[in-house]
């Protein structure tokens, strides 16, 4: 069988930064443990498989490396980049996906593609595991969850980028991953910085994490009292997300580049 692959780097507009994924589109559903060996054998922070079912409206599965995801944006928004500048769609597109509902996804005339992602605010905990200050190197001022991931508020921007992990210890708090955050420097052109470890579930720490920011978002909108917010993923890559809340829906756009359009034989 012959697979058609494309290779995106998400909110970057350069090669080399934001976050690669895999695009494979399919006409039928493969079996599960070969889309989970092609993810594999990928090794790409996703790789997604849609599959069409009626005009512009997409099936859509994400897989990392080591299991199939419930919500993923980078490769949403990878995907979109695919459909809408190399397989010829335009206007909204529509994915269904097992977990997170409907995504709507639409591309700016500025070329930022941007989806629609449900509102999943964290919220505080009164009990912080032990791993979680255990398998960070410096302790957050504050704590809050997601059926995602533990948020962990950083006292400054630069505690975010300095911070170390063990990956074996925040590995102990799976299924959650762990993302830090803190408010940017007040000269800097975003409003809020994050990084995003993730040993359970895909890897050590993911380049740019468009999942995350439909909790980081409303949560930085409610500190901030901002509706529009610019986020930087502060990882060696690097990558920018454009933020904005409308009522029960969190609207994450950016830019996207391809990187590598080929064939794979299964």
């Amino acid at each position: 069988m012959e697979l058609e692959i494309y290779v995106v780097d998400a909110f970057t507009d350069t090669n080399f930064k934001g976050n690669s994924a895999a695009v494979i589109p399919i006409n039928d559903w493969l079996d599960d443990e070969l889309m989970q060996n092609i993810a594999a054998e990928n090794n790409l922070s996703e790789t997604a498989f849609i599959k069409a079912i009626g005009i512009n409206q997409y099936e859509i599965r994400w897989f990392s490396p080591l299991t199939e995801i419930d919500f993923c944006g980078h490769a949403t928004l990878a995907a979109s980049f695919v459909l809408f500048n190399h397989l010829g769609c335009d206007g909204e597109l529509e994915f269904l996906t097992t977990k997170v509902g409907k995504l709507q996804v639409t591309q700016l005339t500025n070329m930022r593609i941007q989806m629609s992602f449900p509102n999943l605010a964290p919220s505080p905990i009164e009990v912080v595991p032990e791993d979680l200050y255990e398998g960070l190197s410096i302790k957050p001022q504050s704590v809050l969850k997601s059926e995602q991931a533990y948020f962990a508020v950083m006292a400054s921007a630069d505690e975010v980028k300095d911070i170390q992990y063990q990956s074996e210890t925040l590995k102990r708090l799976a299924p959650f991953d762990v993302v830090v955050t803190a408010k940017a420097d007040d000269d800097s052109k975003h409003d809020f910085i994050s990084r995003y470890f993730w040993p359970a579930n895909g890897g050590d720490e993911d380049p740019v994490t468009g999942s995350i920011h439909a909790g980081l978002a409303p949560y930085w909108s409610s500190i901030l009292n901002k509706t529009a917010l610019v986020a930087q993923q502060a990882s060696a890559r690097s990558g920018v997300l454009y933020c904005q809340i409308d009522n029960d829906r969190v609207l994450v756009s950016g830019y996207g580049t391809l990187y590598l359009l080929g064939t794979i034989y299964v």
